[in-house]
């Protein structure tokens, strides 16, 4: 599988980038390298790679500008960052502006490969959007795998690819609650590390830009002590289920 697939390193600790190449490499990645946010634009936009690894603290572009500029240009490539900024804001604030992924430094080599690897393999499900199931239909709501998109009364609601797997993976698994454990597992493709908010930043994401498209129905549910599920007749906008559920709520396994 990776030998087809092309990486772009952008990381200006020669030592960490040289790492990283090394054992990208080995595992079969082309592998091209920036140390700074301008020339990782520059490379990115010619070389169209399938994934971006980047650090933030970058010359010249700093990671959040340089993932801005990226969603701009492609809302669909991983893009994963890595950073010595581990507090909660610095993650949460990474998963807003467009990355699909938060790595905090120092991490194993073996880790990265491990999601470098699932966040391939979700890009070639996006690919045969068969294998991701059916439509799923809800009233004015259309979640549509083969076009990867969500649509309200024939109108796009504008999600993300990861959005829409969260999305579309809550969808399937109508009026039954998912764990954020769970939820992880299913959409990123490995296991959640204690404390990751990555399942509900992008729950939020998702309900915002449904809120925008579908004003009269909330989809996404809260459910207390589990995680979320989604409804397929909807709540009204403004109940319990435009809740975040970014507290104490979901701690289950799934």
């Amino acid at each position: 599988m990776a030998s087809a697939h092309t990486v772009l390193v952008v990381e200006d600790d020669d030592n960490i980038a040289e790492s990283m190449t090394y054992h990208l490499g080995r595992a079969g990645y082309r592998v091209l390298r920036a140390a700074d946010g301008a020339h990782g634009l520059r490379l990115f936009r010619q070389q169209k790679p399938d994934l971006v690894i980047l650090d933030l603290m970058l010359p010249e572009v700093d990671g959040w500008r340089f993932t801005q500029e990226i969603r701009r240009d492609d809302a669909r490539v991983p893009l994963v960052m890595c950073s010595a900024r581990t507090s909660e804001y610095d993650r949460v604030h990474g998963l807003e502006v467009g990355a699909d992924d938060y790595i905090s430094k120092p991490f194993s080599m073996r880790e990265l490969l491990a999601r470098v690897n699932a966040h391939l393999r979700r890009s070639e499900r996006e690919r045969a959007p068969e294998a991701l199931g059916g439509v799923v239909e809800a009233g004015p709501l259309r979640v549509d795998p083969e076009q990867v998109q969500a649509f309200c009364d024939g109108r796009s609601v504008g999600l993300t690819p990861r959005e829409f797997e969260v999305l579309h993976t809550l969808a399937r698994s109508e009026g039954k609650p998912l764990s954020r454990t769970r939820l992880y597992r299913d959409v990123w493709g490995y296991e959640m590390v204690a404390g990751d908010r990555s399942v509900d930043v992008f729950v939020r994401k998702v309900r915002q830009k449904l809120a925008r498209a579908c004003p009269e129905r909330t989809f996404v549910q809260t459910h207390y002590g589990v995680g979320y599920r989604f409804e397929m007749a909807g709540a009204h906008a403004g109940g319990d289920g435009d809740d975040d559920g970014g507290g104490a709520a979901a701690t289950a396994s799934g």
